[in-house]
């Protein structure tokens, strides 16, 4: 006699099917793969600056290296190692700007109306659409796909990051009454390393030149610096007392980048036909953490630093638990 729901079977009590568990397990699994490391080495660069194993000298000596030198390497020779018109995606790149110019009204008018202090505006929409792709989105990347998501997320980096530096100038400029005009936004742009090492390597990469061994392989020795020695410097520089301060504004710019931005960009990237790596790449760097340049950018112009510091250390760990939905969501649901 078959035995059914009415006759002391209770749905709660069925057992959940094996094949359902190991799924739901792998796909966890794949999610901490991508945002595991990153918690782990950011939380050990916290730990080494408050036992004094490290301190701000390093942090700034760190940083400096990695943004001049190892980041644009890094950035050259995966890019110079592949072929430009099989790996690029401009259907991808394009949407990325689109949705980044489409978020930046929103947030100015949502700023307009939910931040009180004028001259705090402009460092509340620059921390909500400016995310750290170039260490932080670049590690998830590589973390998901590998060499394939490496290249897919170098090339994705430098018309997007233009345009984040052509945004933030405007928007900081507005509220803090300091316009830096066409001269110095054009001059930050053109000697930008990172932009200075995809550009010169996009040639390469077109006219599927060959590299000498040796520079390839001096190359490689500064690429494998830069994601563990970024993360150590921006887990280092992390301050979480400084959260206590202007916390309303500090977190309606932490939900807008670490919520309101991916789901743009994940539903948008969707309904234009995105999927797999494209998406997961639209995903991963939308949803990284506001850039620690937010912070100096908005220092450097005289507004409200230590806000800005504050957005960036609210969002440089909310982004962890955030990314790692966000995967599993999507891997649950084979779309990435």
């Amino acid at each position: 006699m078959r035995r059914g729901i009415g006759c002391g079977a209770h749905p709660a009590t069925l057992p959940v099917p094996i094949d359902r568990v190991s799924d739901f397990l792998a796909v966890v699994d794949f999610s901490l793969s991508v945002t595991g490391p990153i918690f782990v080495v950011l939380a050990l660069g916290y730990w080494l600056m408050r036992r004094q194993l490290i301190d701000d000298a390093f942090v700034n000596t760190g940083s400096r290296l990695v943004f001049n030198v190892a980041l644009p390497a890094l950035l050259f020779i995966s890019i110079g190692k592949t072929r430009f018109d099989a790996a690029a995606d401009f259907d991808v790149i394009a949407f990325a700007v689109v949705a980044t110019l489409i978020a930046w009204p929103v947030l100015e008018v949502l700023a307009s109306r939910l931040v009180v202090e004028p001259r705090d505006r402009g460092v509340v929409v620059q921390g909500g659409f400016r995310s750290n792709m170039g260490i932080v989105g670049l590690a998830y990347c590589v973390n998901a796909y590998g060499d394939a998501g490496l290249v897919a997320a170098s090339l994705y980096l430098a018309p997007v990051t233009i345009v984040f530096n052509v945004v933030a100038v405007v928007t900081l400029g507005r509220s803090l009454d300091r316009s830096q005009g066409i001269g110095p936004m054009l001059r930050s742009i053109v000697t930008n390393p990172l932009i200075i090492a995809i550009v010169l390597a996009l040639p390469v990469s077109w006219l599927a030149l060959d590299l000498p061994g040796w520079v390839l392989q001096s190359g490689q020795y500064f690429a494998n610096l830069t994601l563990p020695l970024a993360l150590l410097c921006t887990g280092a520089a992390l301050n979480f007392r400084q959260l206590r301060r202007e916390v309303g504004s500090t977190v309606l710019a932490s939900v807008a980048k670490l919520v309101a931005l991916p789901l743009l960009f994940v539903l948008g990237g969707l309904a234009w036909g995105f999927r797999g790596i494209d998406l997961g790449v639209l995903l991963l760097m939308s949803s990284a953490p506001t850039a620690a340049a937010s912070y100096v950018m908005v220092r450097a112009m005289g507004g409200n630093a230590t806000l800005a510091a504050n957005i960036v250390a609210l969002t440089t760990v909310g982004s962890i638990l955030t990314t790692s939905i966000g995967v599993m969501m999507l891997r649950g649901l084979a779309l990435m």
